[in-house]
C-alpha cells in the first residue's frame, strides 16, 4: 500500500511538472509576443501550484515591469533575488523597476565594527557557519587530547598554542552563526503595493501622519498589531502601516 503511495504521489508530481513547463513554455511564448498580461496569467498558475523559482519570479518581474506595474515588478524582482542573490541580470532589471518608485530614501551605511561584523556572517549562510563551529569543537578536543598524551615539551607547546588558536576562532565561528540567525530572523521585507500610504505614529486613524510612501518602496516590518504593520525605512524612519497595503517578501 505504501509502495502504491509513493508510485502515485511520483507519478502526480511528474504530471505536474511536465503541466508546469508548459506554462512556462506558454509564458515565454506570450512575452516574446508582447502580451505581458497573458504571460503573467501563465506565470501566476505556475505559482499556484506552489512552484517557484527564480527564472519564474524573474519572468513575471519583467512582464510587470514592461506594463509598468512598478510594486508587482519591484516584488518579484526581490522574490528573484531571494533565490539568486547575486544573479547580475536580476540585480540589473531590479534597478531599472526601483527607477519607477517616487520615494528616494536614503540607506544608512554601516561603518566600523558593525560593519565588519555583518559582513562576516553574511558571508555564509547559518548552516554553514553551525558546520564550521562543530567541526573546530572536534579539532578543538582533539588538540587538547594531543596536549594531555603528549610527552615532549615541543609537543605540548604545539597543542596547547593550537588548541587556544581554534578555541578563539570556534568561540567568533559561534559569534557570527548567531548573528546570521539573528539577522536572518529580523529580517522581515516588504513591498509597499498602494499607490499612496499614509503612515501613522501609531497604529491606528486617529494618530499623526508621520511620512507618506509610494508603491514600490521596500520596507522592513519589525512590529505588528492587529491590521497594522510597524515598518522602518532604510534612513532609519518608523511609523505604522496598514496592513493591506504592503506585501511580505517572505510570505510564498
Amino acid at each position: 500500500m505504501r509502495l502504491l503511495i509513493v508510485i502515485f504521489c511520483l507519478a502526480f508530481n511528474g504530471i505536474l511538472f511536465s503541466q508546469n513547463e508548459l506554462l512556462f513554455e506558454q509564458g515565454n511564448t506570450l512575452y516574446n509576443e508582447g502580451k505581458y498580461a497573458e504571460a503573467i496569467d501563465k506565470y501566476e498558475a505556475i505559482l499556484k501550484t506552489n512552484q517557484h523559482s527564480a527564472e519564474l519570479y524573474f519572468n513575471l518581474a519583467n512582464s510587470h515591469y514592461k506594463l509598468s506595474n512598478v510594486a508587482p515588478s519591484v516584488y518579484y524582482y526581490e522574490k528573484a533575488l531571494q533565490l539568486k542573490p547575486k544573479d547580475k541580470d536580476i540585480l540589473n532589471n531590479k534597478a531599472f523597476a526601483n527607477n519607477m518608485t517616487v520615494d528616494d530614501i536614503a540607506i544608512i551605511p554601516e561603518v566600523g565594527l558593525s560593519k565588519f561584523v555583518r559582513k562576516a556572517s553574511t558571508s555564509m549562510t547559518y548552516n554553514a557557519w553551525a558546520k564550521l563551529t562543530v567541526f573546530l569543537v572536534v579539532l578543538f578536543v582533539i588538540l587538547v587530547l594531543f596536549y594531555y598524551f603528549s610527552y615532549t615539551t615541543n609537543k605540548k607547546r604545539l597543542s596547547f598554542v593550537g588548541s587556544f588558536i581554534v578555541l578563539l576562532l570556534t568561540l567568533m565561528s559561534l559569534g557570527f552563526s548567531f548573528h546570521n540567525f539573528s539577522l536572518q530572523k529580523s529580517n522581515n521585507p516588504a513591498i509597499v503595493f498602494a499607490q499612496e500610504s499614509k503612515v501613522k505614529s501609531e497604529p491606528n486613524l486617529r494618530s499623526n501622519e508621520v511620512f507618506t510612501i509610494h508603491e514600490g518602496t521596500k520596507v522592513q516590518v519589525i512590529d505588528a498589531v492587529s491590521n497594522w504593520k510597524e515598518i522602518k525605512l532604510g534612513d532609519g524612519k518608523t511609523g505604522w502601516i496598514v496592513s493591506d497595503d504592503i506585501k511580505l517578501l517572505n510570505d510564498i
